[in-house]
């Protein structure tokens, strides 16, 4: 592979190669058999194992496409998951990649490492998942792009067939007839009930999804959660026990005392006090929050800036 790029672009509609019926056959009955989300993940898993990729996944867009989110993933054995992270990431993280995708190409990342500067977040973030080849392949529906399906490789560097991105393509067109097509067939729609903590409040539990919390602090032995409602829980949890709780892509640490929910940053001021501290501002908290050294690159990251 040496002497050239080790990541191009290919139009879908130009991809040219012997398609791997097994792969597709299988990925039809896994998607008519079996309920829900059950189906995409088999779909994953079988294409995962039969083209030895290390990772299988699919992350699908918001309305605007703004933000993106890890939704199903495949790991070979061994091999360490990523599903948890990139909830609600900006797009503006991967807008190298994303700019291929909508123009309805699959995109082959033979070496990770080589990615241009344009894609330093891209190349960061995969760099952290210890991804060393990517291919990714766009999934619309109705002419709008709806999600991507793709393989990663962890233990050695793979070269990225058409043949390869031909049938992810594939099965993708038909994941995106189940997933978004006419409602009889809309069976596997992602149910939108937002996954909920739990926290002891006045004698009584209350679920309280994700996208309510707005940030965290420590207390002595305790955590002050804020809420977009502009409450205050005590909990009585440390806030190491919420670093487990809550999934790190969106609700980073920026102080060893401090955890907040992206969503709800509205600023970023780095030249904060005499001492240009860094501090994030929340939207309905009043103070800003600081950001401390050791944690100043992550926050920046999952920002997209």
């Amino acid at each position: 592979m040496s002497g050239h790029k080790r990541y191009r672009s290919r139009s879908i509609r130009d991809i040219s190669g012997d398609i791997a019926l097994d792969c597709v056959s299988l990925a039809a009955v896994s998607l008519i058999a079996l309920p829900g989300d059950a189906a995409i993940s088999r779909v994953l898993a079988d294409l995962g194992g039969r083209l030895h990729a290390d990772r299988a996944w699919m992350f699908e867009y918001d309305t605007d496409l703004a933000r993106f989110r890890n939704t199903h993933e495949w790991c070979a054995r061994g091999i360490r998951s990523h599903v948890e992270d990139l909830q609600d990431a900006p797009v503006s993280m991967i807008g190298w990649l994303q700019r291929s995708l909508l123009a309805g190409k699959a995109v082959m990342i033979d070496d990770v490492s080589t990615l241009p500067p344009a894609a330093s977040a891209l190349r960061r973030e995969m760099l952290r998942q210890l991804d060393r080849s990517v291919l990714s392949v766009p999934v619309f529906h109705g002419g709008r792009l709806r999600a991507c399906i793709g393989f990663d490789t962890v233990r050695e560097l793979r070269e990225w067939s058409d043949a390869e991105a031909a049938i992810l393509a594939v099965c993708g067109r038909m994941i995106a007839e189940a997933r978004y097509g006419a409602p009889d067939v809309r069976r596997l729609a992602r149910q939108d009930s937002a996954p909920l903590v739990y926290i002891g409040h006045g004698g009584t539990i209350r679920g309280i999804p994700f996208d309510q919390i707005v940030g965290i602090r420590s207390q002595r032995n305790d955590t002050m959660v804020w809420l977009d409602d502009g409450s205050v829980i005590v909990d009585r949890r440390p806030l190491a026990a919420w670093r487990d709780l809550l999934p790190q892509a969106r609700f980073p640490s920026i102080h060893r005392t401090a955890i907040v929910n992206l969503n709800h940053v509205s600023g970023l001021d780095k030249h904060a006090g005499a001492g240009f501290h860094w501090q994030v501002r929340l939207r309905i908290v009043e103070d800003d929050w600081p950001v401390s050294r050791q944690h100043r690159k992550t926050v920046v990251e999952r920002l997209g800036l």
